[in-house]
């Protein structure tokens, strides 16, 4: 028997929108700080006043474009999240300081899967991560995407990245309602984890957030 599909609900803006999600049954909520680009970024204030009012069961996850362990360190502690999400390739060096300086957090490397060669990047991280999480991201060039691009990359290469990793695998990039059980049927995820599939006019929507819970359910 498969294990449940979590669900990670990422761009929460609100105590409101934190509530909405763990009503619907969120495994966990993100919170998008300072990026280079894409939707839902919100102050690390914000961040830090929402928290609290999370429950203790449920996961919340900083996103951080800080790339050196004291920065990234010193972010979480800003945030007080319980899990951090690096959104860049970063320095495996920089996780080995990250679990010193702070062990109790959970970190979780962000992929940006833009092609086969994102399979090697399991042997580089996963002796040192709790858990990947695979996007449609550019981190190179000018115009650099770290994350919310709404796109969906090629899942044949997520697939094989479950198949061979040892950690837990979140899938990201361009989930929505119509697209949950195929994502999940076709890549075998731990988790799948969302931003703009669930928004209408920049807020999170109720009854599309009650569609994806549904659709990961019957998938599930």
């Amino acid at each position: 028997m498969r294990s449940r599909v979590r669900v990670k609900i990422c761009c929460i803006s609100s105590a409101e929108e934190a509530r909405l999600a763990v009503a619907a049954g969120a495994d966990a909520l993100g919170f998008v700080a300072a990026m280079p680009s894409g939707p839902g970024i919100v102050s690390d204030e914000v961040i830090r006043t929402v928290v609290p009012s999370v429950p203790p069961a449920v996961s919340t996850f900083l996103l951080t474009s800080f790339s050196r362990a004291p920065d990234i360190a010193a972010h979480v502690a800003a945030c007080a999240t319980s899990t951090v999400q690096i959104v860049d390739h970063i320095d495996p060096a920089e996780h080995v300081a990250m679990a010193a300086l702070m062990p109790a957090i959970r970190r979780v490397q962000v992929i940006h899967v833009q092609g086969i060669e994102a399979l090697d990047m399991i042997p580089v991280y996963e002796a040192h991560v709790d858990a990947f999480l695979l996007d449609s991201g550019k981190p190179g060039g000018t115009m650099r995407e770290l994350g919310g691009t709404g796109r969906t990359h090629d899942w044949d290469v997520s697939a094989e990245f479950v198949r061979r990793s040892g950690r837990p695998v979140f899938l990201a990039g361009g989930l929505n309602p119509d697209n949950a059980a195929e994502a999940i049927q076709r890549v075998k995820p731990f988790g799948l984890d969302l931003c703009s599939g669930l928004r209408t006019d920049g807020h999170l929507d109720p009854a599309k957030l009650a569609a994806f819970m549904r659709a990961v359910r019957e998938a599930s």
